[in-house]
Parts: structure tokens; C-alpha cells; sequence
């Protein structure tokens, strides 16, 4: 069936608008298209009526513009070198961005590798997933912002976009920088994490020991205190202190007390091997677990015998503690004067027993004097700093990164680089197109295009104006055609 001669030109028609369009597709509103359709308007003949023309008719017409100023002309030569920059820019921007993302991807899926369980498949699965979605987030984001960004002009709409940009980044550095930083730095992180944990149980190690220490001291004012009791029951055998020599009430009384303190001493003395070989034991552990810290290899597996150690080491700490007879002493001490047995005065007249009396209550007085101080110096042990208590808590390299981010300044500074760079890609290309933008302040259309651009465009109107004729371009214009086109052409500036 034969096609309608109006529709196949009407098809021919659209065609030529439609190449005309490309043609002339750094004009990028319908302004700028009408502004370079009157441009060329006196150049070929296209009735007035055209629909090229139809929607321009308000428009400046060209013989009342002022030529271009030095100025317009230099601004217009470095608009147009910043965009053959950003055209050549453009050819690899995407895939820089892809890089970059699929960096980030990795490096996240490392470190969420980190906070998973294992569970085989699975497991691998979920992160495969977690990262790839991370990656594909910040590519879609910062895709928007270096085409959006640069683009707006308002005041209102670049804050807002701002504003965006500036919460995006913050959901970027939630979920993906700090599980970079996780992958960058997390097994040192670990190693960190277990040098301080073994300083921490050092310290409540040689503290315990010192406690110890202390209250082992005590044996020496337990000594003091037996001796003097053993001398003066020497000196009431001889008569000395009540006047009645021999192994009376009084000798009695003191030999009882002496008695009393010798068994805490005995008591005391056993327990300083005790507490040598705990410290020993410790310090062993301790050894140990400092090795630990800088071993070769996974440290995961490091970590789960650093555990038993540590739990190991808690015990030797609370056994030391409970070593301590600071305590023991400060009891001895009170009951020393408290539970004291008077014996049945012995004398054989009421002047001795008398005597003995008087000598027994002084004793007491003496007894008394010695439980106080001997009570005093348990309590300064007693109320020595108690070691702190340490306890080792597993924890994950993610976690590690972030509790002692301080330490590892670069590691983030690298991870949070990796997913914010763009930004800084973003206000490069703002800034360039504010450049281009004011470089081309007050230039009209056509004074922006090349003598290629022109050429092209006419070519294409000269084909629009024949179709709407009905005509047929010659292959070959005459010589009179040309001449008489080339006396309607509008000479162009050199920009």
C-alpha cells in the first residue's frame, strides 16, 4: 500500500528537526535554541512564520546587539576551555567513582566479616550482600551529587542539597567507613586491646602482691609484741615485777598472751611461701600473655588462649588477696586484751596476793597499749587501695577500631578518605561551573559558537527550509547562490 506523500514528508520534516536538535545541543534550554534560530534567520530565508521562528519573535533582534568587549570575549574563551576540561574529565569520572566504591565494598566486607558468627555459607553470604549494597549506595549517591550539585544555582537549593550531602555522608561513615577502618586497622586494634588488659592485670598483680607484702610486715609487730610479753614473764619469774619470784598468777597471765601471739606468728610465717609463689606464678602468666600480644598469626586464636590466661591470672590475684592476714591480725589484736584468763591470785598473804593484783592489772594496762598498736598497723594495711578488678572482655576488631580510635588516626583517616572523596569532587566541579557560568555573563548564544557549530547548524536549517518548501536541495549550488548567501551571512567574532 503506498504511503501518503504529506505524512512521508512530514516524516523527512521531523527527521531534519531532529538533527538540527543535536546539532545545536550545547544550547541547553529552548532559550538558547530560539536565541540561535533568529541568529541564523538572517543568514537563510525562512519565512517569519516558521514554527522555528514562531516563539522567538519577542526576542532582541540581531542588528541591535552590541558587539562583544575584550572583557566578554576572554570570559567566553575560558568558559569554553573549562568545559573541554570537564568533557575530558567526564570520560573517566564514572569509573573513578566505580573504583572507589568498589574499594570501599571490599574493605567493608572485611571488616563486617569481623562482626558476623560464623556460620559458614551463610555467613559469607550476608556480607557479600551487606557490601555490595554499601557500594552501590555510594556510587548512586555521589553519582546525584557531582551531576545535581553543580548544577543548581539558587542559594535555597544548593543549602538543601547541602544539607543532603552532609547527612548522606554521615550514613556513609555509619555504614561503611567505620567497618574500613575495621579492615585497615582492627587486628592491631585487637593487639591493643590486649597490651592494656595485660598492664591493667599487671597493675592489680603487684598490687595484690604488695598488699601481701604489707600484711606479711605485720609478723614483725606480732614479734615485738610476743617478746616483750616473754621478757616480762622472764623478769616475773625472777621477781622483778610483783616482788614474789617464781611462776605465779602474773606468769601465768603473760606466758598465756605470749602464747596467743606466738601461734599468729607461726600462723604468718606460713603464708609468705604462699604468697611468693603466687606472685611468681603471676608474673609467669603474665609473660605469657605479653607474648601473646605480638605472636604471628590470626589474632582471633591469640585471643582465646589470652582468655584462659587471663582467667587463670584472675584467680593467682584473688588468691593473693585472700593471703593477706591483715585481717587475721586486726583480730588477734582485739582479742588480745578482750579474752584475757585471770588466774587465782597464788599469794600465800593478803600483802602478795595484793600484789599481785596490782601487778596483774598493770599488765593489762601493758597488754592493752600493745593490742592497740598492734591493731592500728593491721588497720593501715586493711586500709590500703584494694586492685582493681580486671576482667578480660573478647572484642571484636569493629569494636577495637572504634575504642581506641585514637591510636589509629591514619587507618581512619584512610577509611573515611575512601567513601568522602567525592565530596571534594563535588565542590570542584561546583566551583568550576560557577567559573563557566561567570564567563559567559552577558555573552549572547551565537557569539559562543565555534565557526564549526555554525556551519553545521546552517546546514542542517537550509535542509529544515527546503523540506518546508517542498524543494529539493542541489547537490551543486550555483555561483549567484553562494555569492548571495555569503552576503547574508552574519561575519563572526573571533573569540
Amino acid at each position: 500500500m503506498p504511503r501518503n506523500p504529506a505524512r512521508q514528508k512530514l516524516s523527512g520534516l521531523q527527521g531534519r528537526l531532529h538533527r538540527l536538535t543535536v546539532v545545536l545541543c550545547h544550547a541547553q534550554n529552548y532559550e538558547h535554541f530560539m536565541n540561535i534560530g533568529k541568529c541564523l534567520a538572517k543568514t537563510l530565508v525562512i519565512p517569519p512564520t516558521s514554527p522555528i521562528l514562531m516563539s522567538g519573535q519577542q526576542g532582541k533582534k540581531m542588528s541591535d546587539r552590541k558587539p562583544m568587549t575584550q572583557a566578554e570575549a576572554r570570559g567566553v574563551r575560558y568558559a569554553r576551555e573549562l568545559e573541554g576540561h570537564l568533557n575530558w574529565l567526564d570520560t573517566f569520572s564514572g569509573t573513578a567513582l566505580g573504583v572507589l566504591a568498589v574499594a570501599s565494598g571490599i574493605y567493608t566486607y572485611l571488616g563486617v566479616s569481623s562482626l558476623l558468627d560464623d556460620n559458614g555459607a551463610m555467613s559469607a553470604f550476608a556480607a557479600i550482600a551487606y557490601s555490595v549494597a554499601v557500594s552501590v549506595g555510594i556510587f548512586v549517591f555521589w553519582s546525584y551529587m557531582l551531576r545535581l550539585f553543580p548544577a543548581v544555582r539558587t542559594t535555597r537549593a544548593r543549602v538543601g542539597l547541602l544539607g543532603t550531602m552532609g547527612l548522606g555522608s554521615l550514613a556513609i561513615v555509619a555504614m561503611s567507613s567505620w567497618l574500613n577502618a575495621a579492615a585497615l586497622a582492627g587486628s592491631a586494634a585487637v593487639e591493643q586491646h590486649l597490651a592494656k588488659t595485660v598492664q591493667e592485670y599487671q597493675g592489680s598483680l603487684e598490687r595484690a602482691h604488695e598488699i601481701a607484702l604489707s600484711a606479711q610486715g605485720l609478723e614483725r609487730d606480732v614479734a615485738r609484741v610476743r617478746q616483750s610479753f616473754e621478757d616480762l614473764s622472764e623478769q616475773e619469774a625472777t621477781g622483778n615485777l610483783s616482788g614474789l619470784a617464781g611462776r605465779g598468777a602474773v606468769f601465768r597471765v603473760l606466758r598465756q598472751k605470749s602464747a596467743e601471739l606466738s601461734g599468729l606468728e607461726a600462723q604468718i610465717a606460713t603464708q609468705t611461701p604462699l604468697v611468693n609463689a603466687a606472685f611468681v606464678e603471676g608474673n609467669q602468666i603474665l609473660s605469657r600473655m605479653r607474648a601473646l600480644t605480638v605472636e604471628p598469626g590470626p589474632v582471633e586464636a591469640r585471643s582465646v588462649e589470652f582468655s584462659e590466661q587471663a582467667v587463670r591470672l584472675a584467680g593467682l590475684i584473688a588468691q593473693l588477696r585472700q593471703l593477706s592476714v591483715a585481717s587475721l591480725v586486726e583480730r588477734a589484736a582485739q582479742d588480745l586484751s578482750a579474752s584475757v584468763v585471770l588466774p587465782e591470785l597464788d599469794g600465800n598473804s593478803v600483802e602478795n596476793r595484793t600484789a599481785q593484783g596490782a601487778t596483774i592489772t598493770s599488765v593489762l594496762e601493758v597488754l592493752a597499749q600493745r593490742a592497740t598498736t598492734l591493731e592500728r598497723a593491721a588497720q593501715s594495711v586493711l586500709a590500703m587501695t584494694p586492685p582493681s578488678e580486671t576482667t578480660y572482655t573478647p572484642i571484636s576488631s569493629a569494636d577495637a577500631v572504634i575504642l581506641y580510635a585514637r591510636n589509629f588516626v591514619p587507618s581512619w583517616a584512610g577509611a573515611i578518605a575512601i567513601d568522602l572523596l567525592p565530596a571534594v569532587l563535588v565542590f570542584i566541579l561546583a566551583i568550576t561551573q560557577t567559573a563557566i557560568r561567570s564567563g559567559r555573563e552577558g555573552a549572547a548564544v551565537e557569539d559562543m559558537m565555534t565557526l564549526a557549530e555554525l556551519r553545521a547548524a546552517l546546514s542542517a536549517v537550509r535542509d529544515v527550509e527546503d523540506a518546508m518548501h517542498g524543494g529539493i536541495p542541489d547537490a551543486q549550488p550555483t555561483q549567484e547562490k553562494k555569492l548571495d548567501t555569503a552576503a547574508q551571512i552574519t561575519p563572526i567574532k573571533s573569540t
